[in-house]
């Protein structure tokens, strides 16, 4: 009798040991899922970040090209005529301006 006594409090707390663990790793399933969630969302924000920045990194390119080519068409003689002809009025020898009334 005594056994048995025995025998039935060890299944009863073998069952509440089982449920309590079970309640455990239920509650950190339940924690883990939530943070994946979290998580997938932030990723999702970067991607979008990301696609952003690479967007203006090539619009940023494509102004450093202008730039330079504009830098290098500075150097010409024909830019150095358009600014002598128009900022200062400039004209070859011979040359007839038209102007407008």
């Amino acid at each position: 009798m005594v056994k048995r006594k025995i025998a039935f409090r060890k299944k009863k707390q073998n069952r509440l040991g089982m449920f309590l663990v079970m309640t455990v790793v239920f509650m950190l399933l339940i924690v883990v899922a939530g943070k994946s969630i979290e998580l997938r969302a932030k990723q999702a924000e970067y991607t979008a970040r990301e696609a952003e920045l690479e967007r203006q990194i090539a619009e940023e390119e494509k102004r450093t090209q202008e730039i330079e080519e504009f830098g290098k068409y500075t150097e010409t003689k024909k830019y150095i005529e358009e600014v002598a002809k128009d900022k200062l009025g400039l004209v070859y020898d011979g040359e007839i301006i038209f102007k407008e009334e």
